[in-house]
């Protein structure tokens, strides 16, 4: 997935998209763990597609919190 693609979605897919790509996550290290993968190196991609939606959900936060402090600075 990528940061565009991540910036267009709404804020309830942002969440439900992160729930699902951290259960992925947890399912692949599982199975890594009983058995080796074909391909290790997508454990990292998948902890960085995490990181990615958690980075843009705390950058909405933020901007919602900027919002609000200006609103009572200039009221």
């Amino acid at each position: 997935m990528k940061y565009t693609e991540i910036a267009l979605l709404t804020n309830a897919e942002l969440n439900k998209v992160t729930k699902e790509e951290r259960l992925q996550l947890t399912k692949m290290r599982f199975n890594h763990a009983v058995a080796n993968l074909e391909n290790p190196t997508k454990i990292r991609t998948q902890r960085r597609v995490i990181a990615m939606l958690l980075t843009e959900g705390t950058k909405r936060r933020q901007a919602v919190l900027v919002a609000n402090i200006t609103e009572t600075a200039t009221a």
